[in-house]
């Protein structure tokens, strides 16, 4: 459909659902409302005449960007001076993509490419983005979202990637950028639509999204998920999961919006510890007296090396209400009040083949071989308590238009820790032939505990000033002010906190400390519109991490980054690019280098062996995009990256002693593209490449120092049975490539990419 030009004229609201936030669409109508004339078409002394805007109403089943859905993000995408990413619920259908993980495969060079440390285990969405992790920089609807948890789509209306410092945006950030769900709210048609779905691994998935009005300016929505599901090519792994998310809107269409949500999520997954990597291309011999293990055979990648104990309980709850209210014909107003809280138990059992741990009584009989399991636990509970309110404000100061995105946040997070420890003898385990069945031992609490709590209070002013016809300047600045107070105990012994003259195993006091400060983030960004479709851009932005980082969680070592004897560390991205609207402004195309350096990590002095802050980390490379619809029919979206990470000062951080980041793939791409034949048939299909992983170092030997570049091609069909029902077909990894998804530090065990599977879905809708 072509772009409708509109002048002096507003726009009708729209419920968030519509515009996915007030973003672009609400502020057009706000921008263009301040347009008054007399009987005789004469402009009044308080208006100004803006230049000729254009509203891209965008085609049901189209890939191309919607408006963002924050306050603070007034312009479209095509005009804001940095690389960012919606990823629409569109391409989440067509490519059965379930979660959070699944979703961000969209995005070049962004992953799960971590999978933890030695023992410790990662789950959920442990996200690398631009060299560093980004997994406690996830929101949902601008708010905050804590735990290492696998987050669900079903509720989901766009997923929002924001690359580089946000700090401007968010607060403290990772310095590689962060990611916003926005979730789906009730608007004025009554629509019901819903999905079944099976396919290998034993997967079963069900969904509802039913929408009604019940009046002129009220409905209600409800998202339901039905999830009871294993995980192709991984055996007992399982993921199961049930949620409600129903929803109130009041007043729609009028000049106060008010939305009400709830959301509850119940997971009870089996979790995955990986497979060892015995045999992996780039292993050899961790123990020198037995160089014949370097001529072991790969281990099954199915294999699981856990426990019927073995458990990953997830319950969440969200409360969000959101009020809107157009005070005048230039100000909007929007206050978001969220509570939150997710309790996460797990217990997870990994494979450890060190030397030590690796057991070959007959070197000659691999059905002898066994390997250490390590039992991790986690019982966490993070909650939230935010209040957001923001202003968006249009006035002009002579020749120059300005849009003013302002506003203050109150924030409380909580964290509370208890300590867990396996009672009984977790047996060692085949390594050729692992046993389900074998068990032996339980959690149980320690008496450890841990405590915490973040009070934060953050006030914001961004503007956005157009000059003329072709110049837009973008100007931001945050400031942050908090304190954080951590407590903890721990059971002495050990690697645990000394025992101070008490018996082995006592729980003695460990961790006692606060820190407060006030952060100050900034960006200052210019946008040349060269043509109504062509933006060229550049922008700056700084952007800080406290101690603590993603949770605050305090320490006391001497050594680690969130002890608050340390300064927040702080990244500068540099940026330019360009975007460019084609096909009738459905297809955008953009590209953009960057330059990310962040400063005050902390290292360790090879002289007096005392820990500074002289650490530098750099991250600089290309991107460059195309999301859209080339026709009516035919959508694509396809991104590729090249990154140059590196440590710029400090020790190395690879197992190979080379400077580069790890976890960070130096070339990627993605792409996905449907199209619809005259018949109604909808084919579609993708191509992925992730380059090969630098691992971390601790110390491990024999184990893989990097993982190798992979190519995984997709491919997905769609018929309709009639105008309610359609069958879709999704086959993943179509020519069933073995590959490495992820690693851990040690190199000790690794995650196998999913190999060919098929996923067959009834969708439904009324």
């Amino acid at each position: 459909m072509a772009h409708i030009t509109r002048r002096k004229r507003p726009l009708s609201r729209s419920a968030l659902s519509h515009g996915v936030g007030l973003g672009t669409a609400l502020l057009t109508g706000l921008m263009t409302s301040t347009l008054h004339a007399d009987e005789n078409g004469a402009s009044q002394a308080d208006s100004f005449t803006l230049d000729e805007i254009s509203v891209e109403a965008q085609r049901e089943g189209g890939y191309q960007p919607g408006a963002l859905s924050s306050t603070k993000f007034t312009q479209p995408v095509s005009e804001t001076p940095r690389t960012v990413q919606v990823i629409d619920k569109t391409l989440l259908k067509d490519q059965g993509a379930t979660t959070l993980t699944e979703a961000l495969k969209n995005s070049p060079g962004v992953g799960t490419f971590y999978a933890g440390e030695n023992g410790n285990t990662t789950t959920g969405d442990s996200v690398y983005m631009r060299g560093f992790d980004s997994s406690g920089s996830i929101f949902v609807d601008g708010a905050r979202d804590l735990g290492s948890i696998s987050r669900d789509t079903f509720n989901v209306e766009q997923i929002e990637v924001f690359k580089g410092p946000a700090g401007t945006d968010y607060g403290r950030t990772a310095p590689s950028g962060s990611i916003n769900l926005v979730t789906k709210q009730p608007h004025l048609d009554d629509r019901v639509s819903g999905s079944i779905s099976a396919g290998s691994g034993d997967q079963k998935r069900a969904t509802m999204d039913w929408n009604h009005a019940l009046g002129d300016h009220t409905a209600a929505r409800l998202n339901v998920i039905g999830q009871d599901s294993g995980v192709p090519g991984r055996d007992h792994v399982e993921s199961n999961r049930w949620g409600i998310a129903p929803s109130l809107g009041f007043g729609l269409n009028t000049d106060t919006r008010v939305y009400v949500n709830y959301l509850h999520i119940t997971q009870n997954n089996v979790p995955d510890g990986g497979v060892s990597t015995v045999g992996l291309h780039g292993y050899s011999s961790p123990d020198p007296s037995r160089p014949s293990l370097a001529d072991a055979p790969k281990v099954d990648s199915e294999n699981f090396y856990g426990t019927r104990a073995d458990h990953d309980d997830v319950e969440v709850d969200m409360f969000t209400t959101i009020v809107e209210h157009d005070l005048n014909d230039q100000t909007l107003v929007r206050n978001t009040t969220r509570w939150g809280r997710t309790h996460q138990d797990y217990l997870l059992t990994a494979v450890f083949a060190s030397s030590a741990f690796f057991q070959t009584p007959d070197l000659n009989d691999r059905s002898t071989w066994t390997v250490r399991r390590l039992p991790n636990f986690k019982n966490q509970t993070n909650t939230i308590l935010t209040n957001q309110t923001g202003f968006i404000t249009n006035l002009r100061t002579g020749s120059v238009a300005h849009t003013l995105s302002y506003g203050a946040e109150v924030t409380r997070e909580e964290l509370e820790t208890t300590g867990m420890t396996a009672v009984g003898t977790v047996a060692d385990v085949n390594l050729y032939d692992p046993q389900y069945g074998a068990a032996g031992f339980h959690g149980e609490k320690t008496g450890a505990e841990g405590s915490g709590t973040t009070d934060t209070v953050a006030a914001y002013l961004f503007n956005t000033m157009d000059i003329g016809q072709h110049w837009q300047i973008t100007a931001g600045m945050r400031l942050d002010r908090y304190n954080a107070e951590f407590t903890s105990t721990g059971v002495c012994g050990g690697r645990g906190p000394d025992c101070g003259g008490q018996p082995t195993g006592t729980v003695v006091p460990d961790v006692d400390a606060d820190v407060s400060d006030t952060l100050f983030n900034w960006k200052l960004g210019a946008l040349y519109k060269v043509t109504p479709q062509l933006n060229l851009y550049t922008n700056y932005a700084v952007a800080s991490q406290p101690p603590g980082g993603d949770n605050l969680q305090l320490s006391n070592r001497d050594s680690s980054a969130a002890n608050p004897d340390f300064d927040p560390q702080k990244a500068r991205t540099a940026e330019a690019g360009a975007k460019w609207k084609l096909a009738d402004n459905r297809l955008l195309l953009s590209a953009a280098v960057y330059r990310t350096t962040i400063t005050d990590l902390v290292e360790q002095d090879p002289v007096d062996m005392s820990y500074r802050q002289t650490g530098e980390k750099r991250v600089q490379g290309v991107e460059v995009s195309a999301v859209g619809s080339i026709t009516p029919d035919w959508n694509i979206s396809a991104g590729f990256t090249r990154m140059d990470a590196r440590v710029e000062s400090g020790d190395p951080e690879a197992q190979d002693d080379g400077d580069e980041l790890t976890y960070t793939p130096e070339h990627a791409f993605t792409s996905w593209t449907t199209y619809r034949l005259p018949f109604d048939l909808t084919i579609g299909g993708g191509a992925r490449y992730t380059g090969g992983l630098k691992r971390g170092s601790d110390g491990a030997s024999g184990t893989p120092d990097h993982t190798e570049g992979y190519w995984v091609m997709d491919a997905m069909a769609r018929y309709p049975i009639n105008r309610n029902l359609d069958v879709q077909l999704n086959v993943y990894n179509v020519f069933d490539k073995d590959y490495v998804a992820s690693i851990n530090k040690s190199g000790y065990r690794y995650n196998p990419g999913m190999p060919r599977s098929a996923l067959l879905t009834l969708n439904l809708r009324y």
